[in-house]
C-alpha cells in the first residue's frame, strides 16, 4: 500500500507561496527557507521548491498544467472574496458555472474551490 504524503510545486519563491497556501487553507507553515518551504496540517503536506529561472505557473486555461488542487469550503462566496484578498486571481474562463471556481495562486498555478 502506498500513501501520498506530499505534493510539491516548482516555483520562484517557496516562502511566499507557502504563506499564501497556509493562509488560504488555514493550515500551518512548516519549515522553510529560500529554496524549500512547506504547509502542514491537512491530509497531505504541500511543499514548494525553488527552481532557478522558474517561468511562472502554467496558466489557465492553457493545456500546460500538469495538475491542480481542489478545495471544498463551507461558503463559496466568502472563500472567493478571501482568496482574491490573499493574492489569488480569478481567471475570466470559468467552466464550472456556479459549481466551482477556478483560481490561480500568486505564481499562476491553477486550483479550484467548490462548496462542501
Amino acid at each position: 500500500m502506498t500513501t501520498l504524503s506530499t505534493i510539491i510545486f516548482d516555483c520562484a519563491d517557496p516562502v511566499a507561496l507557502a504563506a499564501f497556501y497556509a493562509k488560504a487553507t488555514g493550515w500551518r507553515a512548516g519549515e522553510g527557507d529560500a529554496d524549500y518551504a512547506t504547509v502542514e496540517g491537512g491530509p497531505v503536506t504541500l511543499a514548494f521548491q525553488r527552481v532557478d529561472g522558474y517561468p511562472g505557473g502554467p496558466g489557465w486555461p492553457g493545456g500546460e498544467k500538469h495538475l491542480h488542487l481542489d478545495f471544498q469550503v463551507a461558503d463559496l462566496e466568502a472563500a472567493r472574496r478571501e482568496l482574491v484578498a490573499l493574492g489569488a486571481a480569478m481567471p475570466e474562463f470559468q467552466p464550472g458555472e456556479d459549481s466551482w471556481t477556478v483560481f490561480t495562486d500568486p505564481e499562476g498555478h491553477p486550483f479550484c474551490v467548490s462548496a462542501a
